[in-house]
């Protein structure tokens, strides 16, 4: 890291080296030895590769072994360029140094390169190469060239080599877990998925990684060169800290930087033990049946919710996935469908990526006195603690409102009725920055004033409010990240997972869940 650090710097020096006027004597001096138009193109080339070593300090950091033979190759280069262009021995030392420090350290740089990129390669090198020359000739034997031309030129020369560079650090591909492999991770999460989590793990974005002995696994994603891992391993509880060291050990050796989303306060010291670091995230809404109650004046408005919706007719219907016929799934598609509109499917850590898919799941349904579905609740199982996690709601917008509290006050009496130990309801990000008031500090109020203006587009408060009805637990969740200087790539990562950053528009349509 200390290494990506040094040639992100050396970079930043190249940069201002050659945006920076040189010691007169010393231009005179080059330019007594080398041929006229020599020190001007060295200084471009300064530029260009100091530009060149920021973008692939990423690389270095991420231990990459193409990025350490690029870096070594260029920092030649701009070692060179800086006498090139005006006996820059300051600047030459630097580079020297970091040469220096790239060999030391080569044996630490084994992330291998995706293989499947050398063809691809090889063919924009090779129109790189061609471009090159093209322009060379063109501005040389050319006494007119126009400046839209020559700016073109240059335009395509730099986006051949970005896509170069692109190609040639891009990290191996993920292979998706094969049928045995989900066999396997369907049965360790029915033997041991005691977490309101474990079930998300079968999503069918995630991949796997099991530990030696097979009594426990953990499921990731990757994004960009993050692999996020979703919630606690699930398993032998005691092979936890070895199944996370293992994986950041072989993440490593990929070139990922590894992440956790979801941690439990349970496994946090085993990853505090590993190195990792932690940040609250937010808060989950837990409710036990057995002690949920309508009565008092505090839970009055959900009261009131449910009295509405009984006398209008409505009634709600709780049964297996496996036990809905054709019409119920179309017509729940639809209401799907008109709940969403054009926005994205959201959920990574708690949510699932199909409704039909996953026979053990279940469904509460709220059927109107027409007989129509007005609205439904998506829930999975925790088998082993004997609880549900809530996935997914949706209704109709011409409903009456509360028909949410009125589906879930339902669900709770059957879930109270065949001695469900708890159900998760949603996850309330950041939720204690939200229950802050106004004596709390001026970086909570702060953080919740943010939170409040992006509202209108994540929902975050909206859906804490929702939680805070029911009067549930609250059960903390952690982000945990490798390093600080990791966060902001991870925290990117997260968001991308859930969705967050993805814009509404009519591409989302094909992701329903509601199709699968």
């Amino acid at each position: 890291m200390l290494l990506a650090w040094f040639a992100a710097i050396a970079g930043l020096i190249s940069i201002v080296s050659a945006l920076t006027p040189e010691a007169a004597d010393r231009v005179r001096l080059v330019g007594g030895i080398l041929p006229p138009g020599v020190p001007e193109a060295a200084r471009t080339t300064a530029l260009a590769l100091g530009l060149g070593m920021i973008f692939f300090s990423r690389g270095l950091a991420r231990r990459k072994r193409r990025a350490w033979y690029l870096a070594v190759a260029i920092v030649l280069a701009s070692a060179l360029a800086h006498l090139a262009k005006g006996l820059d021995f300051e600047e030459a030392s630097v580079h020297m140094l970091l040469l220096m420090a790239l060999f030391r350290s080569r044996r630490h740089f084994v992330a291998p390169g995706d293989p499947a990129t050398v063809l691809p390669l090889v063919q924009v090198a090779l129109a790189l190469l061609l471009s090159a020359v093209l322009f060379v000739v063109v501005m040389y034997e050319t006494d007119n060239v126009s400046a839209r031309i020559e700016e073109a030129g240059l335009l395509l020369v730099a986006a051949l080599g970005f896509r170069a560079l692109w190609l040639w650090l891009r990290p191996l591909p993920v292979v998706p877990p094969c049928a045995e492999d989900r066999e396997r991770a369907a049965e360790l999460v029915h033997q041991h998925g005691s977490d309101s989590l474990a079930y998300f793990a079968l999503r069918r974005d995630k991949s796997y990684f099991f530990a030696p002995s097979g009594k426990s696994f953990l499921a990731y994603r990757v994004i960009g060169s993050t692999a996020l891992v979703a919630g606690d391993p699930i398993g032998e509880e005691r092979e936890r800290g070895e199944l996370m060291r293992e994986f950041v050990r072989v993440a490593h050796t990929k070139g990922w930087r590894v992440a956790i989303a979801g941690a439990s306060n349970a496994a946090l010291e085993d990853y505090v033990a590993i190195g990792f670091k932690s940040m609250y995230l937010g808060d989950e809404a837990v409710i036990k049946p057995s002690e949920f109650s309508l009565e008092g004046r505090a839970i009055r408005k959900v009261r009131q919710s449910v009295s509405r919706l009984e006398k209008t007719g409505y009634e709600v219907r709780v049964l297996s996935t496996a036990d809905a016929d054709e019409r119920l799934r179309t017509e729940l598609r639809a209401v799907s469908e008109e709940w969403r509109g054009n926005w994205p499917e959201r959920g990574f850590t708690m949510a699932m990526d199909a409704l039909f898919r996953y026979p053990d799941t279940v469904l509460a349904v709220a059927v109107s006195p027409e007989g129509s579905v007005g609205g439904f609740l998506q829930l999975v199982p925790s088998p082993a603690s004997e609880g549900y996690s809530l996935a997914s709601m949706r209704r109709r917008k011409d409903t009456p409102n509360g028909l949410m509290e009125y589906l879930i006050t339902e669900t709770l009496g059957w879930a109270r009725e065949h001695h469900v130990a708890e159900v998760s309801l949603n996850f309330a990000v950041f939720a204690d920055f939200l229950r802050a008031d106004e004596d709390a500090g001026a970086l909570t109020r702060a953080a919740r004033w943010g939170l409040l203006k992006a509202d209108r587009l994540f929902q975050v408060e909206r859906l804490h409010s929702f939680n805070r009805k029911f009067f549930p637990n609250w059960r903390r969740r952690y982000f945990c990240f490798e390093r600080w200087s990791d966060l902001p790539l991870a925290g990117l990562a997260y968001l991308q997972a859930e969705s967050l950053l993805t814009p509404p528009g009519p591409w989302v349509k094909t992701q329903d869940l509601a199709a699968h």
